[in-house]
């Protein structure tokens, strides 16, 4: 079995490019194995490795639970953060430079965390998120903070269909001017979804134009589903 750094540089990704280019997403299928969402999942109930937990329905965020990773994070997400941040990179640059803004990422990753830590963002952000029956997460956007980066991922721990049923990933499209597109992704257990923050460039007749994208889940209707959500920037609090 490769080691995570190879799956991910051995994925096609000029066809990657592509999809998030064409679409704001892509589906990047097996980085995980079933051993490391098994571990992932393990992990959950250790209190050792998370710096906070979020209760969903007490902020209206939905119904479930998710809790933030403290730094330093586990070798594995951190490797996959690492790893995944460099071939992200390029995709943000252009869409800044297609959209006519003054915004240029580093190449590597720990240039983006200097850029949080002079901003006061110090605060890990991947998150790990338990859903149960009737869980849900309402449309929104992760970016805690003046610094961030338009990319983000979730990696699925879970089976569809044989874990849980329901628990659609739901994306939508706020196109200006017209009506709101909604997207429906059922990515599998050990898949990594790529997907865009909070806006991508849609090429118009008199050049590009955003759209604002948010993301969210759609109901559970049995078993639990986990996913591991990696944020690429670090947040205020």
């Amino acid at each position: 079995m490769q080691n995570i750094q190879s799956r991910i540089a051995s994925q096609n990704w000029e066809s990657i490019t592509e999809s998030m280019h064409e679409n704001g997403f892509a589906i990047i299928p097996n980085i995980l194995n079933n051993e490391e969402c098994e571990d992932l999942k393990f992990d959950y109930d250790n209190p050792m490795i998370y710096r906070k937990t979020v209760v969903m329905e007490r902020y209206r965020f939905g119904l479930g639970e998710y809790k933030y990773f403290n730094y330093p994070l586990p070798d594995l997400i951190q490797n996959i953060r690492t790893s995944i941040y460099p071939k992200l990179a390029p995709i943000a640059n252009a869409w800044m430079k297609a959209l006519n803004i003054n915004t240029s990422f580093p190449n590597e990753h720990p240039a983006l965390l200097k850029q949080c830590q002079d901003n006061n963002q110090l605060k890990a952000t991947v998150l790990i998120l338990k859903y149960g029956k009737s869980g849900f997460n309402t449309l929104h956007q992760d970016l805690y903070g003046d610094v961030y980066f338009p990319i983000q991922i979730v990696l699925f721990l879970s089976q569809p269909d044989e874990d849980f049923t329901g628990g659609e990933f739901v994306l939508t499209q706020q196109t200006p001017r017209a009506q709101s597109k909604a997207i429906v992704l059922k990515p599998k257990k050990g898949d990594v979804l790529v997907f865009t923050t909070n806006f991508r460039p849609i090429k118009g007749t008199k050049g590009y134009y955003r759209v604002n994208m948010k993301h969210g889940v759609s109901e559970v209707h049995s078993g639990e589903r986990y996913t591991l959500g990696i944020i690429f920037h670090d947040a205020l609090s």
